[in-house]
């Protein structure tokens, strides 16, 4: 089965002094699937990380550079760019109906839709994940 990672995942793997670098590498070496990829919001959300003075201060990375950086990552063989999968609103949907959904949780609803509809696993460290039911999630702990 594919990995879906959330942008949390992506940005510590690209970010070597991230505070999560190192469990992300763990990940990435030892858990990963042999495919992972980004949707359109991982890769908007790595993008405006990168480039955000609030989180690397001086060592943010112009637009140019950031854009480099998500071209790398979408240059390895085991990593896929996954369009909009068929199903996707039928779970969100769902999820409207059964979990309280308000401001940002919308963007958490639509990238576990997305990897629910298109059979993937989400990888994250947000534990706010375990809240839609049949999502399969591999939530990554701070230590190994």
């Amino acid at each position: 089965m594919p990995d879906l990672l959330d942008a949390n995942v992506w940005l510590a793997l690209s970010a070597p002094d991230h505070t999560h670098h190192t469990r992300a590498r763990q990940y990435w070496d030892e858990q990963a699937a042999e495919s992972t990829g980004f949707c359109r919001l991982t890769a908007l959300a790595l993008l405006r990380h990168l480039c955000a003075r609030e989180i690397f201060g001086a060592a943010a990375l112009s637009g140019e550079a950031a854009w480099r950086s998500l071209q790398e990552w979408l240059a390895l063989p085991a990593v896929h760019w996954w369009d909009e999968p068929a199903g996707l609103d039928e779970w969100l949907r769902q999820w409207s109906a059964r979990v309280p959904l308000r401001g940002g949780d919308w963007t958490d609803a639509y990238l576990a839709a997305f990897a629910a509809a298109s059979g993937h696993r989400l990888v994250s460290f947000d534990r706010g994940f375990r809240r839609f039911s049949g999502l399969d999630c591999l939530l990554l702990t701070t230590a190994p």
